[in-house]
């Protein structure tokens, strides 16, 4: 490949960061080829069209895929750029933590390596425990014997591997995939190179290279360092429900300290980055993570706490309709992966069954847990004319907007803090029936 020449790509994984990661690069003038297990996937973005919701996405895609810079296969083909963007879940094991699996990661390596020639680049994005891009470098060295690879012999290497995690927030992927800095980690410093390359010409932030473990490492601790700090706040918020005291009132009084910055609670945390990553790095250095180990506890009993309370309010109350507003992990998306907010509804469900309604304005349809529950989904209007307690769960921008007076003789138990003016007896009444539950 020259280098005055825009090189072809393949994206192994059509998700959250797969799709448009290959429709950032395509509108770059790559030609990208997007590979996915789904048929369905394939068949819809080959229509021009997107499977998940993401801000803008969906006429990026139907304009690279309209420009013949973007398709989408269930076989790969060879290419010249490989990034690798599939899913890295994790599986509880039997000494209380979590256990990254990443045979996905090694399925792509595997899928990749059949077509790899001289000359090629192969970047992992998928969020991994430390020294999963060496295992992706001896898997392809396994594979490929004929190949020069990198780390593995003293000549000029045949191949480049390179690890380079997304940062982006959901609802503003595209921005964020081009504007946000970027850690690249080589196998050795000619690969961090040859991927700084590759990265120059979408990204407009500073791309940094380093080693490939640690920007293994550097992701893991991002999102490890975000979860402790949510932790303090969710504990803040569990104690001051103790002494009864409004959680909002006290953080807010605290962060006007110039050197104090307490984030804002909620119902736990979730995503599939805040709330699995730390687990990667506990699972590498299980006696040295006491504290990690302890916020990704608080952060799960936070769920237990909501649920309590929620529960209390409800049998309070044993004839008024409840609405839940929320399912997915965060605000303004269709994400449901390690939903708080979706555990605890379904909790709720499972108890209370038909005196539970959904409202998800991100959601076709509700997940398949709340099958034969007796819950019915309805939107927020709904929910105002004839549920009496409402749960928020989630701060989406349409319950954000409700005004007090459509729902200041509701009973309101608020866990994200968007109804600051309402009326101060259902708080303390939400208060007393957690110290009794």
């Amino acid at each position: 490949m020259k280098s005055d020449t825009k090189p072809d790509v393949c994206v192994v994984g059509l998700g959250y960061i797969g799709l448009p990661t290959a429709a950032v690069i395509a509108r770059a003038g790559c030609k990208v080829l997007g590979l996915d297990v789904s048929q369905d996937v394939v068949d819809t973005i080959n229509r021009g069209e997107i499977h998940i919701e993401e801000v803008d996405l969906d006429g990026l895609v139907q304009g690279v895929v309209s420009r013949g810079l973007l398709s989408a296969s269930t076989r790969i083909a060879p290419a010249d750029i490989f990034v690798i963007a599939v899913p890295t879940p994790f599986e509880k094991d039997g000494e209380g933590t979590h256990a990254p699996d990443i045979s996905y990661v090694l399925a792509a390596g595997r899928a990749v390596a059949e077509v790899l020639k001289v000359g090629d680049v192969v970047i992992l994005e998928s969020t991994s425990p430390v020294g999963t891009t060496e295992q992706l470098r001896d898997l392809i060295a396994e594979m490929r014997p004929d190949l020069k690879i990198p780390g593995m012999t003293r000549d000029t290497p045949d191949v480049s591997i390179a690890y380079c995690p997304e940062r982006v927030l959901p609802g503003r992927i595209l921005e964020e995939l081009t504007n946000n800095d970027r850690s690249i980690g080589g196998i050795t410093p000619r690969c961090a190179r040859k991927a700084l390359a590759f990265y120059k010409r979408f990204v407009r932030g500073e791309c940094v290279t380093t080693d490939a473990r640690s920007a293994e490492m550097t992701k893991l601790v991002e999102n490890a360092y975000r979860d402790v700090n949510i932790a303090f706040a969710n504990e803040l918020s569990m104690v001051s429900d103790r002494m009864g005291l409004d959680v909002w009132e006290v953080i807010r009084l605290a962060n006007r300290h110039p050197r104090v910055n307490i984030l804002t609670p909620g119902p736990g945390v979730g995503g599939h980055c805040i709330a699995v990553d730390p687990w990667f790095i506990v699972h590498g250095a299980p006696e040295e993570t006491t504290l990690i180990r302890t916020a990704r506890g608080v952060n799960d009993r936070k769920m237990s706490h909501v649920i309590a309370r929620a529960e209390a309010l409800v049998e309070a109350n044993p004839e008024a309709k409840v609405a839940c507003l929320g399912l997915a992990f965060k605000a303004n998306i269709d994400d449901f992966r390690e939903s708080p907010a979706r555990f605890v509804t379904s909790r709720l469900a499972r108890k209370f069954g038909s005196r539970i309604h959904v409202v998800e304005p991100y959601a076709a349809q509700l997940p398949i847990e709340f099958t034969d529950t007796g819950v019915t989904q309805i939107d927020i209007d709904d929910a105002l004319e004839t549920c009496e307690i409402l749960i928020v769960l989630v701060d989406h921008d349409v319950f954000r907007v409700v005004p007090l007076a459509e729902r200041a003789d509701k009973l309101v138990y608020d866990t994200r803090g968007i109804w600051p003016d309402q009326p101060r007896v259902v708080r303390d009444e939400d208060a007393r029936l957690a110290l009794t539950a």
